[in-house]
């Protein structure tokens, strides 16, 4: 299992901010995130860290930096 943080340096949306949003772990081809701040999530999942990337990566404005 590793784990990682979503690093944000440009919010286009306004809602999520900038800096360290979201914190998550990847093992066995799935990666799960959950969102900190003032709008946490429960953990959701995905088919990987790619598919978390292509959702939430905003085209480089939010970096996957791993722990």
């Amino acid at each position: 299992m590793r784990t990682f943080r979503l690093i944000r340096d440009e919010d286009v949306s306004g809602v999520s901010g900038t800096g360290y949003i979201a914190r998550g772990y990847a093992f066995f081809g799935l990666a799960f995130l959950r969102w900190i701040g003032e709008w946490p999530t429960l953990t959701i999942h995905w088919r990987g860290i790619k598919s978390v990337e292509a959702v939430h990566g905003h085209s480089g404005r939010t970096r996957i930096v791993w722990d």
